[in-house]
């Protein structure tokens, strides 16, 4: 084999019609984003890491909103699916969802995603991915055959996240109404 072979999965062997793919370059050696990444299950202890990173995506201060979520997410729910990513030991992002087994009428268990963050200085390094792909692994464990969120249309990185996860607009119409 050549040495040209051997770095390029997209030649032929030599003397043959296949192609070699047993090169380790190529995305047939690519590692998955959470094989690069621990995840693990989120703990009480993430939470002022996770106030942390959404206070620099959001701008705000929703500690209410996250004390409430970890608290439902750790101690109300009977299946926890939370997750956090960790980069040399920190928290680096993290998702919360939760199964729900019947709701609106349905009677299969579907998950919810609530909230996805990611360290905004990280945010290019495949922890969303890494995040998402253990969670659908997990659910995919538990027999959960569908997953839901909702987004601000105004969020295009999220939309173009879930978008290139595999994400669809669903059959389902949210909808609202003003209390004046």
């Amino acid at each position: 084999m050549t040495a040209a072979t051997q770095t390029d999965p997209t030649k032929t062997i030599p003397h043959s019609d296949e192609l070699d793919f047993s090169a380790p370059v190529g995305d047939g050696y690519e590692s998955l984003s959470r094989d690069r990444y621990p995840v693990r299950s989120m703990k009480p202890a993430d939470l002022a890491a996770m106030i942390e990173i959404d206070r620099r995506i959001t701008g705000r201060d929703r500690t209410p909103y996250y004390q409430r979520k970890v608290a439902e997410a750790l101690e109300e729910t009977g299946i926890r699916v939370s997750l956090v990513a960790e980069q040399e030991g920190r928290v680096a992002g993290y998702i919360m969802a939760n199964v729900d087994f019947g709701e609106f009428g349905r009677l299969e268990p579907e998950a919810v995603i609530h909230t996805i963050g990611v360290d905004p200085d990280l945010e290019h390094g495949h922890i969303g991915s890494a995040l998402m792909s253990q969670l659908l692994a997990n659910l995919a464990t538990l027999h959960v055959e569908r997953i839901y969120t909702e987004v601000d249309w105004s969020n295009a990185g999220l939309l173009g996240f879930l978008n290139h996860c595999g994400f669809l607009p669903s059959q389902r119409l949210a909808f609202v109404k003003r209390i004046d």
